[in-house]
C-alpha cells in the first residue's frame, strides 16, 4: 500500500549498546518488509518517541500507521503506554487509520535460541545442570504465566528436570532469592538464562551478581541473552505484517 507506514516501538535504554542492538534487529526486519514509509521510537529514555514517530510517517505521507511493539511478551507497556500513546495521536490525526500489532510472544523458535543459548555456555548436563530461565517480570498475570510456559517448551526441548523460573522486577519469585537458594542447596553448575532481548543494566545488575556468587565459590554462567538471531527477526517480520493487515484498529 502506498500510503502505508509502520512504526517500530522499542523500549529505550540508557545502555547505547542496547539502542544499537535494537536498531539493527528493527533494520534487519525493515529490510524484509515491503513498506517504503517506516519509522523507529522508543517508550522511555531515547528519542524519538511514540508520538514523534507518529509525526514523522504523517508528514511522509502515511495515511495508514501499523504500530508494531518491539516486545517479547504482553505487558503494561503493550496494554497501557502504548495504547495511550495511540489514542492521543488519533486525537491529533483523526484521518490516520492506527492498526496496532502485537509482541512476538511464546514461539517455539524463540524457545530454539534459548536451547542454543545453553549450549553455547559448554556446562550444560541434562541430568545435573540447574537452569535459571529468568524473566523481566511485571504485575500482569500474562506475564508469569508466559514465562511459565516458555519454561516447560524448554524443559521438553533439553530433556532436562532442572529448570527453575524467577523475574527481575515485579513478580515472584524474585532473581536475586531463587539464585541464591539454588547456589546453596544445589552442588551442580547453574545456567543463568535471561529472557531479555537485548543488553542493557538488567544485564549487567545480572553479572555483578553471578560475579559475586563465583568469588564464593560457586559455579555459575550467565547465558547469553536473545539478541540479533535470524529466528527473532523472522518473528518480528511476520507480527508487522499482521499488525498491516490484521491489526487492532483504532477508529475514535
Amino acid at each position: 500500500m502506498k500510503n502505508q507506514g509502520v512504526l517500530y516501538v522499542s523500549h529505550g535504554s540508557r545502555i547505547a549498546q542496547a539502542t544499537a542492538e535494537a536498531s539493527e534487529c528493527i533494520q534487519q526486519a525493515q529490510q524484509q518488509v515491503d513498506v517504503r514509509l517506516q519509522e523507529i521510537c522508543y517508550l522511555e529514555i531515547a528519542k524519538p518517541d511514540i508520538a514523534e514517530g507518529i509525526e514523522r510517517l504523517v508528514r511522509r505521507g502515511a495515511s495508514h500507521i501499523a504500530i508494531v511493539p518491539v516486545l517479547l511478551l504482553s505487558a503494561g507497556h503493550y496494554y497501557e503506554d502504548i495504547p495511550k500513546a495511540i489514542v492521543q495521536a488519533k486525537k491529533r490525526f483523526p484521518q490516520i487509520i492506527f492498526t496496532y500489532g502485537k509482541p512476538l510472544g511464546v514461539q517455539d523458535r524463540l524457545v530454539d535460541i534459548l536451547v542454543e543459548r545453553v549450549i553455547e555456555t559448554g556446562i550444560f548436563n541434562n541430568l545435573s545442570t540447574n537452569i535459571l530461565l529468568v524473566g523481566r517480570g511485571s504485575r500482569n498475570p500474562e506475564t508469569i504465566h508466559d514465562i511459565n510456559r516458555i519454561a516447560e517448551k524448554l524443559q521438553n526441548k533439553l530433556q532436562t528436570h532442572s529448570i527453575k523460573v524467577c523475574f527481575l522486577a515485579a513478580c515472584k519469585p524474585s532473581f536475586d532469592d531463587t539464585l541464591k537458594q539454588i547456589a546453596e542447596k544445589e552442588h551442580a553448575p547453574i545456567i543463568v538464562l535471561p529472557y531479555l532481548w537485548f543488553t542493557g543494566l538488567l544485564i549487567k545488575s545480572m553479572k555483578k551478581k553471578v560475579d559475586s556468587l563465583n568469588q564464593e565459590g560457586n559455579h555459575v554462567v550467565l547465558a547469553d541473552y536473545l539478541g540479533l538471531h535470524p529466528h527473532i527477526v523472522q518473528a518480528l517480520v511476520e507480527r508487522v505484517n499482521e499488525a498491516i493487515t490484521s491489526g487492532f484498529i483504532y477508529n475514535d
